[in-house]
């Protein structure tokens, strides 16, 4: 399953579907899909995903440290840069007073 961000003021943005619900629910809404956030709500909502992403990071470091060199045959890309275009289109939605709505493709 893909979901895709959609703001007036940005480019669309296509996310795996686990990815795109655990940011949903990282702005503190509930991972409905289809969803939206107006314009007034989204400064809260980026503070919440930007808290959530700085404990998922140090979570992610610890557990880096566990894991041995040889058993990590591919990179991971981290939750953080996954949400960065995410973080983009909040910021582009604050500065142009936009809405931001997601839904299944």
């Amino acid at each position: 399953m893909l979901i895709i961000f959609r703001s007036p003021c940005h480019a669309s943005i296509t996310m795996f579907g686990d990815v795109a619900l655990s940011l949903i629910k990282m702005m503190g809404h509930s991972g409905s899909v289809p969803g939206a956030i107006l314009a007034p709500d989204i400064p809260v909502a980026l503070d919440k995903l930007s808290a959530s992403l700085s404990k998922a990071a140090q979570v992610e470091k610890s557990e880096q440290h566990d894991i041995d060199d040889d058993e990590q045959s591919e990179p991971v890309v981290s939750i953080g840069h996954r949400a960065m275009p995410l973080m983009e289109m909040l910021k582009s939605a604050i500065e142009d007073q936009c809405d931001v709505m997601w839904d299944h493709q």
